[in-house]
């Protein structure tokens, strides 16, 4: 019962921080990556839809992307979409492909970035926290209902802190790669 609680403790942290890096690749940098559109939905038929799933990615140069929608006629939302997301573009559409040119970052707008990049690694590391309460409480409760031993439960507890240690230092060391990224010019 034990190794059950900490066996699913560390697969839900180690989700906690496939979301994180997931997040982290849709915050831009100066470099242009399909993962950037990865949160943008379409209004595709009345429903929202990934953009993901309506189009393919070509990145030609640095700052630009192609984007080649399957279905024509979903341009015009797409191109809608693009400008209303919080990337800061302009697309244009030449009835085939969209082509969006990243705008160079200011100095100012790569901070934002930062910030931004700080506030998700918070809200892993929270929600590595509360994945820690969540088990401990497990582990309590375990104890309390004389399931395993003191010193087994214990043991349980101290391996848990390191695993929790071990997911929170992850999700930092992903962090610090991120904020280099968006501070090189």
């Amino acid at each position: 019962m034990i190794d059950e609680t900490l066996l699913e403790a560390e697969e839900k942290m180690n989700k906690a921080i496939e979301v994180a890096k997931e997040d982290f690749a849709s915050i831009r940098t100066g470099r242009a990556s399909a993962a950037m559109f990865a949160k943008i939905f379409v209004d595709y038929y009345g429903s929202p839809t990934p953009l993901q799933q309506l189009a393919s990615f070509n990145t030609p140069e640095a700052r630009t992307i192609l984007i080649s929608p399957f279905d024509k006629s979903a341009s015009v939302g797409i191109e809608k979409a693009l400008r209303d997301s919080d990337l800061g573009v302009n697309p244009t559409n030449d009835g085939n492909v969209i082509r969006v040119v990243l705008p160079a970052l200011t100095e100012e707008r790569r901070k934002d970035f930062v910030k931004l990049a700080k506030a998700k690694a918070e809200d892993a590391r929270i929600s590595v926290r509360n994945i820690r309460r969540r088990a401990k409480d497990e582990l309590d409760r375990i104890s309390k209902d004389g399931e395993a031993g003191e010193d087994e439960v214990a043991r349980a507890e101290k391996e848990l802190e390191a695993v929790t240690k071990r997911h929170i230092d992850v999700i930092d060391t992903v962090l610090l790669a991120k904020e280099s990224e968006l501070l090189e010019v």
